[in-house]
C-alpha cells in the first residue's frame, strides 16, 4: 500500500500492510512495523525505527540530523513507539554520539502539529505535547505527562510522569511528577489533582502526595528540611518515593 508517487529506498524494512501516501520518502536503513499510516510530504530520514500501528500526518519531518554544530554526520538513531500519533509538520531529530546516539519517543505519544522534539530527548508513554510545543535537546519526559502549546523547554531539563505544563511556559528548572506548572519562567501550581483522578489515582494516594507537596513547596522550608520532614510524616508509598527520588536526582535544580 504505497503511492506509486512515493519514494521508498530499496534498503527499507516496511512490512507488508503499512500505507504510505502520495509524495512521501523514506530513505534507507528505516524500519516501519505492521500498521503504521504515513500521510502525504512526510520526510523519513536513516536510522528511524517507527513501530506498530502509528499514524504520520502531512509534512512531518522525521529523523533529521541534529540541530548541534558538533555533529559531523555519526550514525545516530530515533526509535518511535507503537502507537504514537504524529500530526502536521512535527519534526523529530536522530541522537547525537555525545547524548548516547538515540532519541526515543515512547509508546500512545500525542505529537500535535508543529511539535519539534530535538536530539537525545526521551519521552515516556502516553505523553502529550500539544501545538508548538518544543523540546531541546537531552531533555527527559515522563509517562503521562502534557506539555501545553507553545511550551519551550530548555536543554536537559526532565519532565516528572503525571505532570501538566500550562501553554506558553517556558521550563528551565526540572518540573517534579504529578504536579502543575505555567508561566515564564515555569513556576509551580499546585498538585495536578484533576489529571490524577482521571488517571484513576485514589483519594488516599493524592492526599499523600499533597501532604509532600506541601512540605516541599508551602510552607518555607529547604529541600533538605523538606525531604527529611516527609520521612518522618509521610508514609513511604510508591508515588511518594517517586517524587522524593526526583527531586534528589535533579541535576539542574527543581521548579519552585
Amino acid at each position: 500500500m504505497i503511492h506509486e508517487t512515493a519514494l521508498v529506498d530499496r534498503r527499507a524494512e516496511i512490512d507488508a500492510d503499512v500505507e504510505i501516501g502520495p509524495y512521501s520518502i523514506v530513505r534507507e536503513d528505516v524500519r516501519i512495523a505492521k500498521g503504521t499510516v504515513i500521510g502525504p510530504h512526510v520526510t523519513i530520514e536513516p536510522y528511524v525505527t517507527i513501530g506498530p500501528d502509528c499514524k504520520i500526518f502531512q509534512y512531518a519531518s522525521i529523523g533529521g540530523p541534529p540541530q548541534d554544530l558538533k555533529f559531523k554526520g555519526e550514525k545516530t538513531f530515533l526509535t518511535i513507539g507503537r502507537g504514537t500519533v504524529i500530526r502536521e509538520s512535527v519534526t523529530i531529530n536522530r541522537g547525537t554520539a555525545a547524548g548516547g546516539g538515540m532519541t526515543e519517543v515512547g509508546e500512545d505519544n500525542y505529537l500535535m502539529a508543529y511539535t519539534h522534539i530535538a536530539h537525545d530527548c526521551k519521552t515516556g508513554r502516553n505523553v502529550i505535547l500539544a501545538n508548538n510545543a518544543t523540546l531541546a535537546g537531552h531533555i527527559t519526559i515522563g509517562d503521562y505527562a502534557t506539555v501545553g502549546g507553545l511550551v519551550a523547554i530548555h536543554q536537559f531539563v526532565r519532565i516528572g510522569d503525571y505532570a501538566y505544563i500550562g501553554g506558553k511556559a517556558a521550563v528551565v528548572k526540572d518540573i517534579p511528577p504529578y504536579v502543575i506548572a505555567a508561566g515564564d519562567r515555569a513556576r509551580l501550581h499546585g498538585l495536578n489533582s484533576v489529571g490524577l483522578k482521571r488517571h484513576g489515582f485514589s483519594q488516599a494516594r493524592i492526599s499523600a502526595l499533597k501532604k509532600v507537596y506541601r512540605l516541599c513547596f508551602r510552607i518555607g522550608l529547604t529541600l533538605n528540611e523538606a525531604m527529611e520532614r516527609i520521612r518522618a510524616e509521610v508514609e513511604q508509598e510508591p508515588d511518594v518515593v517517586k517524587f522524593v527520588e526526583f527531586i534528589k536526582s535533579s541535576q539542574r535544580g527543581i521548579t519552585r
